[in-house]
């Protein structure tokens, strides 16, 4: 029965945490791993050294202290928190305002341009082009609102 109940409450302690591990932040992510090298390190030294084998938790310090001063290094050097883009955030991955709204009306050669298709191209060679290149640009597939709408808009006046 002990063993049925700690079970249990190890589950429910699991639950919990994968529940706090799922909205997490990366860095919380980080962190929360150093530390638990770190104090599972030290506690594997301490276990070491008071059991009779200093060698060892030496060896364990060593190892403990080679995982975990990378990361101490890279909190020493790390900008403030402030405004502006994040260290290693490269600026051609940042999405483009998309161009402003056509106002007027999508003339046919426009449509055709759109599509990629030469004027006079048939229903199903409209149909078959926008499927194409709406795999693409669909903002599902991490593709633009205003492109979608522009291709729709193209296959509408062509089909129309």
């Amino acid at each position: 029965m002990v063993f049925f109940l700690l079970g249990g409450a190890t589950l429910v302690a699991l639950m919990v945490a994968l529940g706090l591990f799922s909205g997490a932040q990366v860095t919380t992510v980080k962190k929360f791993g150093v530390w638990t090298v770190a104090l599972g390190g030290l506690a594997l030294a301490a276990l070491l050294f008071l059991s009779g084998r200093g060698a060892a938790a030496m060896g364990d310090l060593l190892m403990l202290g080679m995982l975990i001063w990378p990361w101490i290094a890279q909190q020493k050097r790390a900008p403030s928190r402030g405004t502006g883009p994040r260290p290693g955030f490269r600026a051609e991955f940042r999405r483009p305002a998309p161009p402003p709204p056509n106002r007027g009306g999508m003339s046919r050669e426009e449509a055709y341009a759109v599509l990629g298709l030469k004027p006079g191209s048939d229903a199903a060679t409209v149909r078959d082009a926008h499927k194409r290149l709406m795999r693409m640009a669909h903002p599902d597939n991490g593709g633009s609102d205003w492109l979608a709408s522009r291709l729709n808009q193209a296959r509408d006046i062509l089909l129309a």
